[in-house]
């Protein structure tokens, strides 16, 4: 189904702020491009074990902002493609490709309108770290992402956990604040203070919006997209700061022993395509 005029309208916002974004990231400690061009991989342990050989294997990153996560992946050995919606982005990505002599193929489209844009179909179909928020609507995500796998291939996305989600992310102790699952015309509006890179930056939209996501609905969504859930593992860390998380030494995020742990704070989900017959 379409999404409404409203819909379309903070979508367009959100990829405004994006493109500024950007522009931040680019020269940004955060993600420390000048290290990335001289070698390395920006994945992390478990996904890569997750997701296993790639050498060979057409992969495709879907929200892969400028693609130091795809190019790693090509660093690895799959043939990679892109995509993202962002204009700045994208062009980000194709001149890092070109600087570092990896070969990649970048491509700018929102999610739900790459069938229009992209041919093919894919051995691995890759997402991960804040891409589900940005998304009004899962079941059709899950669509695209069903539609560009290879029949034999496989999905995988690796996410904060929507546990997480519904916690306040300006209180040092756990206190509900959010929903564990937003419609698609009812946005959260979040007030911009410069980029999760760079909280000082100047940033001239004011706003972002975002959807929460339950986990069942996710699954559901890839379930019912004709893809088979492999795995669903949920783990007690998250991967970037929460003012009620400590960080330990593995640089993660984790809940004080005060909490009580026991809570999943990411999830990762491995879902494959069956052969045709």
């Amino acid at each position: 189904m379409p999404c409404s005029c409203a819909v379309d309208e903070r979508l367009s916002s959100n990829r405004e702020l994006w493109n500024e974004w950007t522009g931040i990231h680019e020269t940004s400690t955060f993600y420390d491009l000048e290290g990335f061009r001289r070698g390395g991989v920006r994945l992390r342990a478990y996904e890569r074990d997750e997701v296993g050989e790639v050498t060979g294997k057409t992969l495709l990153h879907l929200q892969c902002h400028f693609g130091m996560d795809t190019l790693s992946w090509a660093r690895l050995g799959a043939t990679v493609t892109g995509v993202d919606f962002s204009d700045r982005a994208v062009e980000l990505a194709r001149r890092l490709a070109d600087e570092i002599g990896t070969p990649a193929t970048f491509v700018r489209s929102d999610v739900y309108e790459l069938p229009s844009v992209l041919d093919g179909e894919f051995d691995i179909v890759y997402t991960s770290r804040g891409v589900l928020g940005w998304l009004p609507d899962v079941e059709r995500w899950a669509h695209v992402a069903a539609r560009f796998v290879k029949p034999g291939g496989f999905f995988y996305i690796t996410e904060v956990h929507p546990v997480c989600q519904v916690f306040d992310d300006e209180a040092s102790e756990l206190r509900l604040r959010y929903p564990y699952a937003s419609p698609a015309d009812e946005a959260m509006v979040f007030p911009v203070q410069g980029s999760y890179a760079d909280r000082d930056a100047p940033v001239e939209h004011d706003v972002e919006y975002g959807w929460n996501h339950g986990l069942g609905e996710v699954v559901s969504a890839l379930a019912g997209a004709g893809l088979h859930i492999e795995f669903l593992h949920e783990f007690p860390f998250a991967e970037w700061e929460y003012p009620f998380l400590e960080r330990h030494d593995d640089g993660r995020w984790w809940l004080p022993e005060s909490a009580g742990g026991g809570l999943p704070l990411f999830f990762s989900l491995k879902a494959s395509k069956p052969h045709r017959t």
